[in-house]
């Protein structure tokens, strides 16, 4: 079953908000692939943390939607700054990972943004 199928069988969530689950979790997945690439060039330090910090608070924020937790709205305010100052980061570099990663957490900091005021 995939991911979308299983987040249309939670009754409480909204279509936004399965989006959001769905985005929140493409973000994680893209951010642990450019953190690993970036792994070993020194110029990519600050890339590589960016996109594991991002990775850790979008996975959270879609697994608190998906609870209905109280503190959704918290953390879709923080995973949208993470994913804007990571995707900020990602578009100064040329690698096509870099590239790939700022085009989904600028999805996926929008997406936060609604939610923040759902």
């Amino acid at each position: 079953m995939s991911l979308a199928e299983t987040v249309s069988k939670i009754d409480h969530l909204s279509e936004e908000e399965r989006e959001c689950i769905e985005i929140c979790n493409e973000a994680a997945g893209v951010c642990e692939w450019c953190a690993d690439e970036c792994l070993g060039d020194e110029e990519m330090e600050e890339c590589a943390r960016l996109c594991r910090d991002v990775a850790d608070i979008a996975s959270l924020h879609a697994r608190f939607m998906a609870r209905n937790s109280n503190y959704s709205k918290q953390l879709a305010e923080a995973c949208a700054g993470a994913c804007e100052e990571c995707a900020e980061e990602c578009e100064r570099h040329d690698a096509e990972h870099c590239q790939v990663c700022a085009e989904v957490l600028t999805e996926c900091a929008e997406s936060c943004r609604n939610m923040m005021s759902a």
